[in-house]
């Protein structure tokens, strides 16, 4: 007589499904760490490499300080910040890490609205880079215009609004919760800059992040100015 048919337990299943969703975690696990080690590509920012041109130098203190006083508007080109930012500051690594990580260069790339301010740093002599995307808010209050720099860098993927993307790590775009591994550095960092910060960014009235250049207005948005030229 024949033996009655089993039925196939729904465990073989769901052990495959397990392996199979592990392996795509452990894969995409791989992926991230490997662009992570990979430095962003920093070709298209201005002032960057061996071959790039010079521009005449500038106090910048002092640039900032005759805008303010005399009513000008100010344009600084991604090119002048990012050689200006090369003279002025002098960098290097603390903490436990000092002698296996050196701190190269601070780099900032500027297109349509948003900034990005790159930290190159070497490990082991391997390049290695850090992120984070900012945009200015300005608002006007009781006391006049006040203005804030935030973090900012869209949708982390066009079908999701959230999170938002926050920097790159590597070549890697990440969320922004991610940015507290990095972000007592920039804080360290922005205190190197406390008086251009001051002048560049709290008495300037208005302030526009456009591609490949920064533009520094201090007369407010009603003010006659308007018809000077848009460079000093």
């Amino acid at each position: 007589m024949a033996e009655p048919t089993k039925q196939k337990s729904g465990g073989g299943c769901f052990v495959k499904s397990f392996f199979l969703l592990l392996l795509a975690a452990t894969c995409g696990l791989g992926t991230a760490v490997y662009c992570i080690a990979q430095p962003q590509d920093m070709s298209d920012i201005d002032g960057y490499g061996p071959l790039a041109k010079a521009v005449p130098e500038r106090d910048m203190q002092e640039v900032l300080q005759n805008s303010i006083k005399r009513g000008y508007p100010l344009t600084l080109t991604e090119l002048e910040i990012n050689q200006w930012l090369g003279r002025k500051l002098v960098v290097k690594q603390g903490g436990l890490l000092a002698g296996l990580v050196t701190l190269e260069r601070v780099w900032v790339r500027l297109t349509d609205g948003q900034a990005e301010v790159v930290m190159e740093r070497r490990i082991l002599k391997k390049s290695f880079t850090t992120s984070i995307f900012v945009q200015i808010e300005q608002s006007e209050g009781p006391r006049g215009i006040g203005t804030e720099v935030l973090l900012h860098g869209g949708p982390y993927h066009e079908i999701l609004p959230h999170p938002t993307r926050g920097g790159r790590f590597g070549k890697l775009v990440v969320p922004q919760g991610f940015l507290l591994l990095v972000l007592p550095a920039y804080q360290k960092l922005a205190v190197v800059f406390t008086e251009e910060i001051h002048l560049g960014f709290e008495e300037m009235s208005r302030i526009t992040i456009e591609k490949k250049r920064l533009i520094l207005n201090p007369q407010p948005p009603s003010s006659d100015l308007e018809s000077l030229p848009q460079t000093f």
